[in-house]
């Protein structure tokens, strides 16, 4: 997979490393990133062929992602700034919808769209002394990557609103405690701890990991109840697959399940 604005590298069997890869611009998203990650996310929907689980992460020490490039997007006309935001949600939606599992380790500060982007990760680690925030009101512009959704889905609504109207930026610690960060680590380990827990992951059923990622995601915008039929259908679709069997037959005989996927 080659791409101007990522790096993409295999890590183990199942398991693929994803860099945003514009360190001397704080990983900014620009125009051709957002090309590049649409690219990549609906690749990975119709021929994801053995990764089972990603880790999204930026280049260098400093900065997950600082959000949109503002350099280029000083003096974009209306029409070329929509068009640019219109594949940006692209992007986000892919992300979302992703069948694949995806990691956020959130390496250094994350701002605007970069909150965004790991808020559209399935979960985040992220660094200790890492600053986060949904800073567009200080522009005069709003959230557009999802983040008047997906945060308040993740620290409640009366404090998304807080963060949102003031702009005002977090701790790495302060968004674990409040529930949107899953684990902060020491700079040094925060990749490895987020490898080692997609590769646990990846050794699990793909095909089941798929279905209960799908049924989490889906379910919780459904009433219980109907979540749950959801849930049900999901489960269906694995009774009769070779994984499954795989799965209880391993049990039995007291190994490790060698999963294909089918």
């Amino acid at each position: 997979m080659n791409y101007t604005t990522l790096s993409t590298e295999a890590r183990g069997p199942h398991v693929l490393l994803v860099r945003l890869d514009r360190p001397q611009v704080l990983n900014a998203l620009n125009t051709q990133m957002g090309s590049d990650l649409y690219g990549l996310w609906t690749r990975l929907t119709a021929e994801r062929g053995d990764t089972r689980c990603i880790v999204l992460t930026g280049a260098g020490e400093r900065a997950f992602c600082a959000g949109a490039d503002l350099k280029e997007r000083d003096g974009m006309a209306p029409a070329v700034w929509q068009a640019q935001h219109e594949l940006f949600e692209r992007g986000f939606v892919a992300l979302m919808e992703l069948p694949v599992p995806v990691i956020a380790a959130v390496n250094g500060h994350a701002y605007g769209g970069g909150l965004e982007l790991a808020l559209a990760c399935d979960f985040i680690y992220a660094a200790r002394g890492a600053r986060l925030a949904l800073s567009e009101v200080r522009l005069g512009i709003m959230p557009g990557g999802g983040g008047t959704q997906n945060l308040p889905r993740a620290v409640g609504e009366r404090r998304a609103k807080e963060l949102i109207l003031t702009a005002g930026a977090f701790t790495a610690e302060e968004g674990a405690h409040w529930g949107l960060i899953n684990r902060v680590c020491d700079s040094s380990s925060l990749l490895n701890e987020a490898l080692a827990t997609a590769q646990a992951i990846a050794e699990n059923g793909p095909l089941a990991v798929r279905q209960a990622k799908k049924s989490i995601h889906y379910g919780a915008q459904m009433d219980l109840l109907t979540g749950y039929r959801f849930e049900i259908e999901a489960y269906n679709r694995l009774v009769d697959t070779e994984d499954r069997r795989e799965g209880v037959r391993a049990f039995n005989e007291k190994r490790k399940p060698v999963f294909k996927g089918s």
